[in-house]
């Protein structure tokens, strides 16, 4: 097939990794053709390109700030979005596309897709990673109701129409986008997780980096890296931090970049703590080392939130064979894989003493990390390799119906991991 893969994620080449990429190269692999649009933002200083690599052709138009950003300058930059894409499919790529494969967010891709699927009568995939503006409503930015509301129902709305198959990270997903689109067949609806293709356990020298990052040489150490933005709930996460402070025990790393770096920054300048550490983004092999160096993985979601959102993050602790400790909502189905898989503890993200709780029934089974970590990579590569969605996306490619490809069947092999 003819696949044109089109979302705002920058990204320079398919040797790249990310869930993206992965999936990208394993198209190509099995012998699909494809051409990906790939913009810039214009803060990254970077100018518009279109990149030849053997078959594969990236595309990247250059557009207003979107990720990470106000939003006032967000909406702005998304109103003018679709005819910017227009624009350079119609220069750069004029042939015919039998697949058309996208990511949600954003939502206000319909005119694109109705573009392609009009000009070149291609199937249509969406790959859903979030469900807006439900998660803007749940955090209050948006008003339900509002005009803003209306607006962006109605782009989501007519984006799923015009997707003749969509494909959600989890069941729970799955369940809420048929629950509350009664209009949309349930033959349309099926999984596409999240996948990576995982590399070998890093080995990494833990004492050298450890002190590179002015890091307790000896302290359980827990480690967040992501987005920190509202959906992360920072307050909670300052909340949370502050029955940790000073425990020469366990020390905590913070890497990110987001709305609410600067919250949690005045915080920890504020109280100078000596043992937790915050950290801009850092390029990602870098933080994976430093993730490699650590021995929990963190995970934070507002409690606010009705949609069953999964954070990516989970598969790079899951590579690193990290156990994980999540503070989430209640609808994530996190809560279930973590029960599952045996590798890690939940807790809402409501009450700062669960936290805690959690943190203090993690330091006493110190002694199990290096088995928790093996039942964490192990369901990694039971569930989140690369071919699962591979072969969702091909599936629902070549059938009348979406394939519901069975992404949880792991509890019974737990037992098969010493």
């Amino acid at each position: 097939m003819n696949i044109l893969f089109i979302s705002i994620i920058d990204f320079d080449s398919l040797e790249e990794r990310s869930l993206y990429t992965d999936l990208l190269r394993a198209l190509a692999e099995v012998g699909h053709r494809l051409a990906c649009v790939s913009p810039v933002e214009r803060r990254s200083g970077k100018k518009a390109s279109f990149l030849t690599q053997g078959s594969v052709r990236i595309l990247k138009p250059l557009i207003g700030n979107i990720q990470k950003t106000r939003p006032l300058a967000k909406g702005l930059a998304l109103l003018f979005l679709e005819r910017q894409l227009i624009r350079a499919i119609k220069r750069h790529l004029p042939d015919r596309f039998d697949l058309a494969l996208y990511l949600a967010p954003p939502v206000t891709l319909n005119g694109v897709i109705d573009f392609i699927k009009r000009r070149d009568g291609a199937a249509t995939y969406l790959m859903l990673k979030d469900i807006f503006p439900q998660n803007a409503i749940d955090l209050g930015l948006i008003k339900k109701g509002g005009l803003l509301h209306r607006y962006y129902a109605a782009r989501e709305k007519r984006l799923y129409e015009l997707s003749d198959h969509i494909g959600c990270m989890t069941p729970a997903n799955v369940r809420f986008v048929v629950e509350h689109n009664p209009w949309l067949a349930p033959g349309r609806v099926g999984l596409c997780p999240n996948t990576i293709t995982p590399g070998p356990l890093r080995a990494v020298d833990r004492p050298a980096l450890r002190a590179k990052y002015h890091l307790p040489p000896e302290a359980v150490t827990f480690i967040y890296g992501g987005n920190l933005g509202r959906p992360q709930g920072v307050d909670f996460i300052i909340q949370a931090l502050k029955s940790q402070i000073v425990r020469p025990d366990r020390s905590f790393v913070i890497c990110g970049s987001g709305t609410e770096f600067g919250k949690l920054q005045k915080f920890l300048l504020k109280i100078k703590p000596g043992n937790i550490f915050l950290f801009p983004q850092q390029p990602k092999e870098e933080f994976e080392d430093l993730a490699a160096a650590c021995d929990i993985g963190l995970i934070f979601l507002d409690h606010r939130f009705t949609i069953p959102n999964f954070p990516s993050r989970l598969l790079s602790y899951l590579e690193n064979g990290l156990p994980v400790l999540a503070a989430t909502d209640q609808n994530t189905d996190l809560r279930q894989v973590i029960n599952e898989g045996g590798f890690g503890w939940w807790c809402e993200s409501k009450n700062p003493d669960d936290f805690a709780a959690l943190v203090e029934k993690a330091l006493a089974m110190k002694a199990e990390f290096p088995r928790l970590g093996r039942l964490a990579r192990a369901y990694l590569e039971n569930n989140y390799r690369t071919e699962v969605s591979l072969k969702a996306v091909l599936a629902a490619a070549t059938a009348k119906e979406a394939v519901d490809y069975p992404a949880f069947e792991f509890t019974a092999k737990v037992a098969a991991v010493p």
